[in-house]
């Protein structure tokens, strides 16, 4: 069991899966495909994140550097958060991005969504989290892997 803090964008708990991207992720190329399909849940359509392409990162917990690509990222997350098919939360090792950080607290405030965002959780952290860890995250901003 491992504990990290970090700071809290976008407050909640839960328990749930990790799903890691080590390179940035890009929210137009993962989400893209699954929202104008109106898919039931995200299956990461970014062919060039190793990572995660053909993953179903639905109700999981996206653990991610930083969010890259084109200026509509922070729609396109609020977007999949209205669908309801969003990861659970976002779990970012560095300071979060400006578009992400909007999508997820117009979210928030617009749709009422339930996405739980933290930031800063160190490099450590993407380090050592592996994808189908078990992870608890809490109101405060701490997170530990429970595998």
């Amino acid at each position: 069991m491992k504990e990290y803090k970090g700071r809290v964008i976008a407050k909640g708990s839960f328990v749930g899966e990790a799903c890691v991207s080590h390179g940035g992720f890009n929210t137009l190329a993962s989400f893209q495909k699954s929202a104008l399909m109106n898919k039931k849940n995200v299956i990461v359509s970014d062919q060039n994140n190793k990572d995660l392409f053909g993953v179903d990162i639905t109700n999981k917990i996206l653990c991610l550097p930083i969010t890259i690509g084109s200026t509509t990222g922070g729609l396109v997350i609020q977007t999949v958060c209205d669908m309801k098919i969003n990861p659970k939360a976002f779990l970012f090792s560095e300071t979060i991005d400006s578009l992400a950080a909007s999508g997820i607290v117009l979210a928030k405030v617009w749709q009422n969504s339930d996405v739980i965002c933290i930031d800063e959780l160190g490099k450590e952290f993407l380090d050592t989290v592996k994808t189908n860890d078990k992870l608890e995250i809490k109101e405060d901003g701490t997170v530990i892997i429970l595998d």
